[in-house]
């Protein structure tokens, strides 16, 4: 046996020499994968210049020495790299997506809560975006939410400060035009936290709609969350 089971840590062999190295690239390992965190799943070409022990995901059209890693962990050691497949039940931190991610049935699943044995899922969710306010008194949402959601509420921020003639916004979606805030502020970090109420299921993908109050949006960005739960089918196996 040359390596753990689990972790894929190296061991030492009887009568090896240079015991150190595999020892401290054992110690590499697991100081990696204990809490573990990536920086990425999107950077495809190995970075020249990462720090030793980073980490990041190996995603699907890899190069150079990731090619024949995809879905395994790329550990920086040595100047070069070691890696570590997933394991089923693994919890992961995707540094630049802000977010972790469980690994479960050869898949990612985020925001899981509660998973059965045939895969149905409860997931909670945050749909997030950054909204450019074009001319004119109502906008529609520039990305659309998935259906068949249970919304819990929007939250925002004003990242560029709403010009125009308007006196202040409001945000909504269909004949709700204030659902989810009224009277909300126009300079730049003014924010909104709108819950729906009770939940409210939307059975088809909506988007939200930014409505100006005595005038119209000139410019301006806002920064857009929506809340939500997704409910995951059951396989068919």
């Amino acid at each position: 046996m040359t390596e753990t089971a689990k972790l894929g840590l190296p061991l030492v062999q009887p009568s090896q020499a240079q015991k150190h190295v595999t020892v401290n690239e054992a110690f590499t390992r697991l100081d990696s994968l204990t809490q573990v965190s990536v920086l990425s799943r999107s950077v495809t070409v190995p970075p020249a210049d990462a720090a030793e022990g980073v980490c990041y995901l190996v995603p699907t059209g890899a190069s150079a020495a990731w090619n024949s890693h995809v879905g395994e962990i790329a550990i920086r050691s040595n100047n070069g790299w070691v890696f570590v497949p997933m394991v089923e039940g693994w919890r992961i931190w995707v540094a630049d997506e802000g977010q972790a991610l469980d690994w479960v049935a050869g898949e990612f699943v985020s925001g899981l809560i509660a998973r059965s044995a045939s895969g149905a899922a409860t997931q909670i969710k945050i749909w997030e975006y950054d909204q450019t306010l074009a001319s004119g008194s109502v906008v529609d949402g520039a990305e659309e939410v998935p259906g068949t959601v249970l919304v819990f509420g929007i939250t925002g921020r004003v990242l560029t400060a709403l010009s125009g003639s308007l006196s202040d916004w409001q945000l909504g979606h269909g004949s709700s035009a204030d659902r989810y805030g009224s009277g909300l502020g126009l300079g730049s970090g003014s924010w909104l936290r709108g819950l729906t109420g009770q939940p409210q299921a939307y059975y088809s993908g909506f988007r939200p709609k930014f409505t100006a109050n005595g005038g119209d949006f000139a410019g301006g960005s806002v920064r857009v969350a929506i809340h939500y739960m997704e409910l995951g089918l059951p396989s068919a196996s």
